[in-house]
């Protein structure tokens, strides 16, 4: 891992978003050469014809913080849903939950109980109770919400009472404007702790450009978890724990990408995450390829894809369409319209990206596994195009500004 460390300077860090999303620099690196642009010139970079993949997850209100009697304040961080154990199932639920949390300060929380009362004007107050049940792997607890207005969802409730969870890198809380701008603007579902932060950059008029200047756009959800800021703390990548992450790709998507790779223009994904999963897409078509894909539930599938899966020799190393082409084919035959999958694929050097020709995304921490899904995109020149950002003042991490990376490992259109 120490070949995958630099010096971020700490004044580098984007703390607040810029006044126009689409005013970030975007940084292009194709075939070895690096430009400079400004996002909102995104449409007149790309080929016509070229397909956007983006992550339409919605961060939620996932910091609870509350006093307790004696004066000590805990903080509840909700990660997934435990009981029901889909997102949607939980936050639509009127009934109670069940969501596996860390609890920063649980030391001080012994009675493992606690109250947390909203007073609403000119409404009926709102009291949030909450049960730490027990401790579970990897340092989480499972903790056990009910409210006391029957009318209200969990998802709601959380808007109420709970916080935006900003980056712990940006080393402040969240304010009224992280309310609109941790979000993407076409963010739809509900469960993720973290923005797919690629996309924070897109605008209406951007989106509109794309499509008049004939680019194609998909969506699917990669809930984003907080795992996703846990640095590689071993000396070697294989020593570390991948976190998981929940992923929905509807089947209608799943033919369009196959269109896409059957018609050779670009496959763009807008974030790690979008890459995250369809590259777990991938993964699983090479399983249904030789029949190795097993659903769990018939018509309601959930797929666990191991984090060394692009390793197994369990399945051939399949190009991307005919990988896509058997896994809509085995969701064809059971009948099945959307793919859920529990993913802990990791992309790294080595394990190259087989499917995107680009992807769109920010500037990533040392030592983190996204940078090195950067370094498996565009090898050994990552170091250059950071090198790059950090001399021309480019802004770093969640809140700071944009790149369009095209894959050095395939040979598909390039631009000139």
């Amino acid at each position: 891992m120490d070949a995958y460390d630099y010096a971020l300077p700490d004044e580098r860090i984007a703390r607040y978003p810029l006044e126009e999303r689409d005013q970030s620099k975007l940084l292009q690196y194709d075939a070895g050469k690096i430009s400079d642009h400004h996002f909102h010139e995104l449409p007149e970079l790309l080929p016509a014809g070229s397909l956007l993949l983006a992550n339409r997850t919605r961060v939620i209100h996932a910091r609870i913080r509350f006093q307790l009697p004696n004066e000590k304040w805990i903080e509840v961080f909700c990660l997934a849903p435990l009981q029901p154990a889909e997102h949607q199932l939980s936050l639509s639920s009127q009934e109670p939950v069940r969501w596996s949390c860390l609890i920063g300060g649980n030391r001080k929380w012994k009675s493992g109980h606690a109250e947390l009362k909203l007073e609403r004007p000119a409404q009926e107050s709102l009291t949030l109770f909450i049960d730490r049940v027990d401790r579970r792997e990897g340092g989480s607890f499972s903790v056990d919400f009910r409210w006391s207005d029957p009318r209200l969802s969990w998802g709601e409730v959380l808007v109420l009472i709970g916080q935006i969870p900003l980056p712990p890198y940006l080393g402040r809380d969240a304010e009224t404007k992280d309310q609109t701008r941790y979000q993407t603007v076409f963010a739809k579902q509900q469960g993720s702790v973290a923005a797919p932060t690629a996309g924070l950059h897109f605008t209406p008029n951007v989106l509109e450009r794309l499509k008049a200047a004939d680019c194609q756009w998909a969506e699917l959800v990669l809930h984003v978890g907080a795992g996703t800021f846990k640095p590689v703390s071993r000396d070697t990548l294989d020593g570390h724990d991948m976190h998981q992450e929940y992923v929905e790709v509807q089947i209608d998507v799943l033919r369009l990408i196959h269109k896409q790779l059957e018609s050779g223009k670009p496959l763009i994904c807008v974030g790690t995450t979008s890459l995250r999963s369809l590259e777990s897409c991938y993964q699983l078509g090479r399983l249904a390829s030789v029949d190795k894909l097993k659903f769990e539930q018939e018509k309601s599938p959930v797929v666990y894809l191991d984090q060394w899966a692009a390793l197994s020799n369990l399945a051939p190393n399949v190009e991307p369409l005919s990988a896509i082409k058997s896994l809509i084919s085995a969701m064809e035959s059971q009948e099945i319209d959307m793919l859920r999958v529990q993913t802990k694929l990791i992309i790294a050097p080595g394990i190259p990206p087989a499917t995107a020709d680009a992807i769109l995304t920010n500037f990533h921490q040392p030592r983190s596994t996204l940078l090195l899904i950067i370094a498996a995109m565009t090898g050994e020149d990552w170091k250059k195009i950071y090198a790059h950002a950090l001399n021309r003042g480019y802004r770093f991490l969640s809140y700071g500004d944009s790149s369009l990376l095209w894959n050095k490992n395939k040979s598909g259109p390039k631009l000139t």
